[in-house]
C-alpha cells in the first residue's frame, strides 16, 4: 500500500532543514495551542519500543520509539471536535475520524506518535533524500478499524481538532436527494478520506500537494474518466514531470469499485458546478 508522498523540493531545502532543526509539535485541542518538543516526547515515561511490520512510507517493518495519541492529547479529546486533522511539512493535510482514535479502548487499532530520536536517526524514505521524520502517526493493528495509507501522515508539524469535513467544507457535501446507496455519496466518502489529504474541491480541504479538482475547471472537463482512473493507478504512466508528487494507488489502496465511485462523485460536482455557472444571476436588492 502506498500513500502519496514524494516531498516538495522548497521543504526538502528550507522547511524541512527547520522543522528537523527544531523538532516541535503543534497541539491544537480546545483552542489552545501546545508546542512539545522530540525531547520531551522522548522523554515520557508512556515511550513505547513499536514494531510496524508493513510501513506504509517505508514498505517494510520498521521500528519506532512512540507515545500513544490517546495519551498526548490528553483530557482535551473530550471537547468539542469529532475529527483530527494531522498536517505535515509537506503541505500534506489527512482528516482523521476522531473515532477512528478512540476505538482503540475497543480493540480497534492505537494510534501513535513516533519520534525520530537524533541519536539513532531514521533511513531515508525510499527514492528521498530525508527520513520520515521527526514526526510520524503510525498505527498498531490498522486493519481493527479500516485505517488507510491516508492515515498514516509523516513529517508531521501539528495535530489539531476540528470538524467533520463536510461540516467544516459543505460545499464538497453532495446534495439530500443523493441516494445513501448512489455511487456519488460513495465517492464523496473514499474522496474525503484518501484525496483531501492532497486535494482541494471547490476550496474544500488544507492539503497543498496538488491541485483543486474543482476549480477554476473540474477535472471532469478537461480529463476523461479513462485518464483519471489511469492516473490514479499508475500516474507517471500517463504524465511526468520533475517535481511530480503523486504516487501509484494499487487495488488494496483504493478498489475499482472506489475509483469509480470517485470519478462519479467528481463528474457529479462539474455538473452541480456547471448549473450553478449558468443560473441567471439574481439582481441585487
Amino acid at each position: 500500500m502506498f500513500r502519496i508522498l514524494a516531498l516538495l523540493v522548497l521543504w526538502t531545502f528550507g522547511a524541512g532543514h527547520c522543522a528537523a532543526s527544531e523538532r516541535v509539535l503543534t497541539l491544537t485541542f480546545g483552542g489552545e495551542a501546545r508546542r512539545v518538543t522530540a525531547a520531551e516526547l522522548l522523554a515520557r515515561p508512556d515511550t513505547t519500543l513499536l514494531t510496524v511490520p508493513k510501513d506504509p512510507a517505508y514498505h517494510r517493518e520498521m521500528k519506532y520509539r512512540a507515545v500513544p495519541l490517546l495519551a498526548l492529547i490528553g483530557p482535551a479529546l473530550n471537547g468539542d471536535f469529532d475529527t483530527i486533522e494531522a498536517r505535515a511539512s509537506d503541505g500534506y493535510a489527512s482528516q482523521i475520524p476522531r473515532s477512528m482514535v478512540t476505538k482503540s479502548s475497543a480493540g480497534g487499532a492505537v494510534a501513535w506518535v513516533a519520534v525520530e530520536d537524533p541519536a539513532a536517526p531514521w533511513p531515508k524514505l525510499p527514492g528521498q533524500t530525508v527520513s520520515a521524520g521527526p514526526f510520524y502517526l503510525v498505527w498498531e493493528n490498522p486493519e481493527r478499524s479500516g485505517v488507510g495509507d491516508a492515515q498514516w501522515p509523516f513529517s508531521l508539524v501539528s495535530l489539531s481538532g476540528g470538524e467533520d469535513p463536510l461540516k467544516r467544507w459543505p460545499q464538497m457535501a453532495v446534495d439530500r436527494s443523493v441516494a445513501n446507496d448512489a455511487p456519488e455519496r460513495r465517492g464523496q466518502t473514499v474522496f474525503a478520506k484518501i484525496c483531501l489529504s492532497c486535494h482541494r474541491i471547490e476550496g474544500a480541504g488544507d492539503g497543498e500537494m496538488g491541485p483543486d479538482l474543482g476549480q477554476p475547471m473540474n477535472v471532469t472537463e478537461y480529463i476523461t474518466p479513462k485518464g483519471i482512473r489511469a492516473i490514479i493507478r499508475d500516474p507517471k504512466a500517463v504524465r511526468t514531470w520533475p517535481q511530480q508528487q503523486m504516487e501509484a494507488f494499487d487495488e488494496a489502496a483504493i478498489s475499482n469499485a472506489d475509483v469509480d465511485a470517485v470519478i462519479a462523485y467528481l463528474a457529479y460536482m462539474g455538473k452541480r458546478k456547471s448549473a450553478r455557472d449558468a443560473a441567471p444571476s439574481k439582481p441585487a436588492p
